[in-house]
Parts: C-alpha cells; structure tokens; sequence
C-alpha cells in the first residue's frame, strides 16, 4: 500500500463501496505483519516507494514461503500490487516459494511476483565488465525489469579490450542510467563515467585474483574515480544499484516523502 492506495481506501470508506470493518482490517497489516521469525514491512511503499524484498540468505525456505505469502496476502484490491522479490535465493528456497505462491516467475537467483507494466521511456544500460560478472549484472536486471524498466545490456566490456566498449559508446551515451557491474580493479566505471554525463552507479563484484581481495579493490577504486559524480554501491549488491537507478528514474512512487 502506498500513499494513493491509502487516499482511496478512505474515498471508498466515505462513498460506502468499503465497509469501515474490511478497512480497519486492512489498515491492521500496517505498519507490519508479525510472522514471529519476521515482522514483513507493508509500509516501506508509504515510506519510500520501494516495496520490501526478502533476502534469500539465512533463512529457510518455509521462512522464505511464508513472508512472501504474507507480502501477497494484501492483493491487488487492497492495493497491494507492486512487485515482490525474493532474492539470492537456493533451489529449495525458490521451490517452497513456489509452491506455496505458484504465480511467481524465477530467474537465476531471483522470484519475482506481480512484475510491473513494461516503461517504455526509459533508457537504463547494464554493463558487465567480464562474463564473470553476469550474476551480479543479471541480478540488477530482474530487478529493473520487475518495476517495468528494460535494461540494454553490455557484456564483458571490460578495459582489458577497451574497443569492445567503444563499439557500443553511443548507447552508453544516450542513456538515461548507466550501471556498471565490474570486479578485477574496477576500472570499468571511470572509464564509463568518462564517457557520458548521465549518472553512473558502479557495482564492484567479488571477481578477481590475487589482490582484488573479493571486491574490496574495485570498491576502493570505484570510489576513488577520477569520474567526477560515480556513484558505488556494496560488493555484488545488483539490488540495490537497481533501486538507485529506480530512485534516480523516480519511477517509484515518492509522493510521501514530499508530502
């Protein structure tokens, strides 16, 4: 529920189309639910915009089940149909997910549920330095294609064949967003940066030998650009450079936050 599903709860209840009972029911999910092992945020949309994902990694799978059970429970009649995400997830994760909300969609290592509408205008690219890091590129992906945002994708552009990027310059030029997914040192981003003025969000993966020490010198390196304006989200966090994108785009619904 964001702030527009709220405002026309509160329209129904004064026409009479909601019974005041069924609205205090559904006004009782929020701010959370609690399941006891997870309280499940139906606010974050009213906060933020963003609808709240569930983080694969350390929970089990009928955990995983029953949050996103409880995130689908509040459906489309009660404004509830914005994306859900189950991300990272193993096999049995996805498998308990599925079964018990058969209607969602895996892709790699992530469920999605009520994918968004295609956006037709707007121009993201996702770059991948090598072909060691499409986990992370392919993450960043599902989730802007989960909020309607097609991606153009680059693969295994990295700085070690420079010309494989300068074939594409004019796409990466033209975009409204450019996120870079890249591990080694990192290099890929300043170059990028250099290249276009629309925002870059660089994403440092835990590719590399020796002395990349799983990402810490890409990281270091992404915020070290000489790029002015580059910026750098976590080690492998292609979640969240898709929601900076998102922010960025303002395809998510901020209207609470100005309000």
């Amino acid at each position: 529920m964001d702030a527009a599903d709220l405002r026309q709860l509160l329209d129904d209840v004064a026409a009479g189309d909601v019974h005041p009972d069924d609205a205090v029911t559904r006004l009782r999910r929020l701010p959370f639910a609690d399941l006891g092992h997870a309280r499940v945020d139906h606010h974050r949309a009213i906060r933020q915009g963003l609808a709240e994902a569930v983080y694969g990694p350390g929970k089990t799978p009928s955990q995983c089940a029953s949050i996103v059970t409880e995130l689908l429970s509040v459906g489309d009649d009660a404004g509830g149909g914005r994306p859900i995400l189950l991300t990272r997830v193993d096999d049995a994760q996805a498998e308990a997910a599925l079964a018990a909300n058969p209607e969602g969609d895996r892709i790699g290592d992530t469920v999605i549920w009520r994918s968004a509408e295609p956006i037709g205008h707007f121009s993201v690219v996702v770059a991948a330095a090598g072909t060691a890091d499409l986990a992370v590129a392919d993450e960043c992906a599902t989730v802007l294609a989960a909020h309607g945002v097609a991606a153009t994708r680059l693969t295994d552009v990295g700085v070690a064949g420079v010309h494989r990027l300068l074939q594409s310059v004019d796409v990466v030029a033209e975009a409204d967003v450019v996120i870079v997914a890249a591990g080694m040192e990192g290099a890929l981003a300043s170059l990028v940066g250099g290249i276009t003025g629309s925002p870059v969000i660089a994403v440092p993966t835990s590719v590399g030998y020796g002395s990349s020490f799983e990402g810490v010198t890409a990281l270091l390196a992404m915020l070290s650009s000489c790029a002015a304006g580059v910026t750098v989200v976590g080690i492998d966090n292609g979640y969240g450079a898709a929601c900076a994108a998102l922010r960025l785009l303002g395809v998510l619904d901020r209207e609470t936050t100005r309000s």
